[in-house]
């Protein structure tokens, strides 16, 4: 059996009325699982439950919300996966480039920089998609 992490995607949606912008989580969580195939279902799993429609409670700026899953943007194999995750165990990464030195350390500080995004879906595969994001704190 081997550890994942899995990033899933949450995102607030209004129930009634137009909404111009949509707050997303990535919710990271540790899977068990024996292959990536396997990972992948049940992290499906574990969004779909964390996903909020039927609570009637739930507000973003005030409205009525609720939490939608929208899917898993990738599946990492744990660092010696062999073992349980314990301190110091690297559970995901990011991968990305920035235009400078400079950036490396707005970004470094939660300040507002343009970063290039490389993707990987798959635990052994390479980036699949590359895209551009402007991350803020």
């Amino acid at each position: 059996m081997n550890w994942y992490a899995a990033h899933l995607i949450m995102f607030f949606k209004y129930r009634e009325g137009r909404q111009r912008s949509y707050p997303v989580w990535e919710n990271i969580v540790l899977v068990r699982a024996k292959n990536e195939d396997e990972g992948f279902v049940k992290a499906e799993q574990i969004g779909q439950e964390e996903a909020a429609d039927d609570d009637k409670s739930l507000t973003w700026g005030g409205r009525p919300t609720r939490i939608v899953f929208a899917g898993v943007r990738k599946l990492v194999l744990c660092v010696d996966p062999e073992r349980r995750p314990g301190h110091g165990t690297e559970v995901s990464y990011n991968e990305m480039h920035l235009p400078s030195e400079k950036a490396v350390y707005q970004l470094a500080a939660g300040e507002p920089v343009d970063v290039t995004l490389n993707e990987v879906r798959m635990a052994d595969e390479l980036p699949a998609a590359t895209s551009s994001h402007r991350l803020a704190e």
